[in-house]
């Protein structure tokens, strides 16, 4: 089997992540999805992909288990070729809760998808790009990783653990090639695994007829993926280390005042 230049995608949804991967295995990377449960959505994006003349793979990954994204890394760099760019998009929302409502288990939960399992690609991933010299860290992040709101205790926590921990490996890794950047998605995304699932298919469908299709009050997860290619194709003199992306026409999320806690 020919080695391929790799795209890995953990945390690859019907939304950012999935299109994602579109998008580089179009620019001629293999692209290996990653997502924690719905074998029938994987195979169906890595089907797109492969229909659409692109080369995919594809596992479902608990990426909270015990050596799980390691041996993933492992296997992939062993079976498949380098991975040249990863993309780290796991969600750790556990839902709009004030502190009193806010569980151990979910803060936890929160950091381990947020921060830890960022590490733990880093801990691994990162000396094998530097053999190489080369190599893209691109990680999804939120408005909380900006603004901690009152309903936002666990995601806040984990969402700037995961922003300062972008600024860390920048520190280390930029010098020897490796570009990681922190791309906040500073509003809602148009996409059936995240608003949808968020908001239940009626509701998701009547935002989408207020503010989506054709008035692209919503972001587009295509659009955002032109951005994260972008990244991994800059020039080291020029490297975008974090960005935020919103809507034409949507207030920046993380500094313009809410008061979303009375209606909880």
């Amino acid at each position: 089997m020919e080695r391929e230049n790799v795209c890995l995608v953990i945390g690859a949804g019907a939304g950012i992540g999935g299109t994602v991967a579109a998008k580089f295995a179009s620019e001629g990377y293999h692209s290996h999805l990653c997502r924690r449960s719905d074998q029938d959505g994987l195979e169906k994006l890595v089907g797109d992909i492969e229909k659409s003349g692109g080369s995919a793979s594809g596992e479902l990954v608990n990426a909270i288990e015990e050596n799980a994204i390691e041996d993933v890394i492992t296997r992939v760099e062993k079976d498949i070729g380098p991975i040249e760019v990863v993309i780290y998009n796991l969600g750790a929302q556990t839902g709009m809760k004030l502190l009193s409502q806010t569980s151990y288990k979910e803060f936890e939960w929160g950091w381990k998808m947020a921060s830890f399992g960022l590490f733990r690609v880093a801990k691994i991933l990162c000396p094998l790009m530097v053999d190489r010299g080369k190599g893209s860290i691109l990680v999804t992040s939120a408005t909380a990783a900006m603004r901690g709101n009152a309903t936002q205790h666990s995601h806040a926590a984990a969402m700037a653990g995961r922003r300062m921990l972008c600024q860390t490996f920048n520190a280390e890794f930029s010098p020897k090639g490796i570009h990681t950047s922190h791309i906040i998605i500073d509003g809602a995304v148009d996409a059936p695994d995240t608003l949808g699932k968020m908001l239940g298919e009626e509701a998701y469908q009547a935002l989408r007829k207020e503010k989506g299709l054709g008035k692209d009050g919503l972001l587009l997860p295509d659009k955002i993926a032109e951005t994260y290619y972008h990244l991994a194709d800059q020039h080291r003199s020029a490297w975008t280390h974090e960005v935020d992306l919103r809507a034409y026409n949507d207030d920046p999320w993380w500094n313009t005042p809410r008061n979303i806690a009375n209606s909880i």
